[in-house]
């Protein structure tokens, strides 16, 4: 409502759609998920790829495992696929990665207390109750069924065959 009036105010026109304008980036919302103890020790963190634990690599295949029917929630709209397109830095690929912004799930450069991962493919039309929820029970699920993802893509994912 605020936003709409101060656009309407200055002339513009405010919308949260993914993808608003054809050949121009989408606005997307990642989502940072970490999981930590009672005591407050990010489980997260480890020596695994990109510094993640064992724990957190379950989590990643379980988004990963589940990705078609979690984007049924995160992505609820035809307009939400049409900024899922290569070549705007969009999550296109169904991999995770420590370098790569076109891939699904993305790990940030940070420190130990602060390690998480980043599920890029959410956006603002998502109702964000029942995304985070449906990306919560996928993470749980792959740590629970020990779904492992594999070497994390730090390729560039537009040349690999």
């Amino acid at each position: 409502y605020i936003v709409r009036n101060v656009a309407y105010r200055s002339g513009s026109t405010a919308t949260f759609m993914p993808k608003p304008v054809y050949g121009d980036n989408g606005s997307g919302m990642h989502v940072h998920v970490s999981l930590h103890s009672d005591d407050g020790t990010n489980l997260f963190t480890g020596n695994e790829d990109a510094h993640l634990s064992e724990l957190a690599l379950f989590f990643i295949g379980g988004i990963i495992r589940h990705a078609d029917a979690l984007l049924a929630f995160t992505n609820p709209t035809i307009n939400s696929y049409k900024r899922l397109v290569p070549g705007y830095e969009a999550p296109v690929f169904q991999v995770y990665s420590n370098r790569n912004r076109s891939a699904f799930i993305r790990i940030p450069n940070s420190s130990p207390k602060a390690r998480r991962i980043e599920f890029r493919t959410p956006d603002p039309t998502a109702n964000p109750y029942v995304a985070f929820s449906a990306i919560l029970m996928a993470g749980l699920d792959g740590i629970r069924n020990q779904i492992h993802p594999g070497p994390p893509m730090n390729r560039n994912l537009y040349a690999v065959p």
